[in-house]
């Protein structure tokens, strides 16, 4: 068996697919690439039983068949390899592989295919329309909140569910939470959806390659997403994600407009003073114009930070964790975000300063 592929194309996938391979020690073939030469082409797949990814690569061969290969020596090998503009041959002979390029070869040993799982497809389940951009977006907005602990797996995902015009995307593990709303053009209806946090790295990964409307698929167990000859199917879990919005603030007694980066900095100098537990005191005083940021550390020593900024409301001191408070501005576009408090013990919540108010982040305070 001979394939000729282009080697720029068979590079970027053998990179990305080696991420979801798996070390599995009961079942070696995980961490293979399946390789399953077809008329015109070969299909590429990987899974890791939570998720399964399939893209096929135009390619010249002289018969069908199927071989898999171990992921991590195959994108060793290929991400180390420079003919970048060159072709790639690989040939499938008494069950090795040998590759060749214009300046290099080498001989993989192969792995028996028999106990490869097969990825499925589904069937006789909602379909929805959207750009893999959009729906990247929302999942790169929000799920770095989610937990990553197992113990509730509905905490340990990103929700999704349709709410009018918009798709919105939610994660909390109870300290913080984030939500997105996309605005979509269809009026599909799409069931709520739990993607385990685990795998949004990778549906993340494999979306990027995808440029035009991709067609979601889900049914109650799985949800895939096609496009342009890309095919990724995720698990999803089988849960009901708690009423995040009884817990978001309707009014606020406190409020604080300033310029993002002026804020991140502050949070930045802070924590180089802040205590084990990355504890941030925030001192607010509209009357005198203060917002402050403090932080000791009787090993190291202390710091203040003033920042500018247009306050309104009561004056309040409250304490926070400060990689919760900095993780939500990456979500963030604006120059200018708005923070809004309603007293001791109760969440702030963060939004960009903008017409469209498509982005929320609630942090939990921690107690002095």
């Amino acid at each position: 068996m001979k394939i000729e592929l282009g080697f720029k194309k068979i590079k970027e996938v053998i990179v990305l697919l080696e991420k979801v391979a798996n070390k599995h020690q009961t079942l070696p073939v995980l961490s293979c690439i399946l390789f399953d030469v077809v008329k015109n082409g070969v299909i590429l797949r990987a899974t890791n039983l939570d998720i399964g990814v399939e893209i096929f690569v135009p390619a010249k061969s002289d018969v069908i068949g199927t071989f898999a290969v171990p992921a991590k020596t195959l994108s060793l090998f290929i991400s180390q390899t420079q003919d970048q503009n060159q072709s790639v041959v690989i040939e499938f002979i008494s069950g090795n592989l040998h590759i060749k390029t214009n300046k290099s070869k080498g001989v993989i040993k192969t792995v028996p295919v028999e106990d490869f799982p097969s990825i499925p497809k589904l069937k006789d389940c909602q379909e929805y329309q959207i750009s893999p951009e959009d729906f990247t977006q929302g999942l790169t907005a929000v799920f770095y909140s989610a937990s990553i602990s197992n113990v509730k797996p509905e905490l340990s995902s990103v929700y999704i569910y349709k709410d009018n015009e918009n798709l919105t995307f939610v994660a909390t593990d109870s300290f913080r939470l984030s939500e997105k709303k996309i605005k979509t053009p269809t009026t599909n209806k799409l069931n709520d959806i739990l993607i385990p946090f685990k795998n949004i790295p990778d549906i993340i990964r494999v979306l990027g390659y995808l440029t035009s409307s991709m067609k979601v698929c889900a049914n109650k167990n799985l949800i895939s997403f096609e496009n342009n000859g890309i095919y990724i199917v995720s698990r999803i879990i089988d849960g009901v994600f708690p009423d995040y919005r009884q817990i978001i603030p309707k009014s606020f007694t406190t409020e604080v407009v300033a310029l993002k980066q002026d804020i991140l900095n502050a949070l930045k100098i802070s924590n180089i003073f802040s205590d084990k537990f990355n504890q941030v005191h925030m001192k607010i005083e509209p009357r005198t114009k203060l917002l402050e940021i403090q932080t000791k550390n009787s090993d190291i020593g202390e710091n203040q930070t003033h920042i500018d900024a247009a306050l309104t409301g009561e004056a309040m001191e409250i304490n926070f964790n400060y990689k919760y408070l900095i993780d939500g501005f990456q979500s963030i576009n604006t120059d200018s975000v708005t923070l809004q408090f309603n007293g001791l013990n109760k969440p702030v919540v963060i939004k960009p300063v903008s017409g469209e108010q498509n982005f929320l982040y609630l942090v939990m305070p921690m107690n002095r």
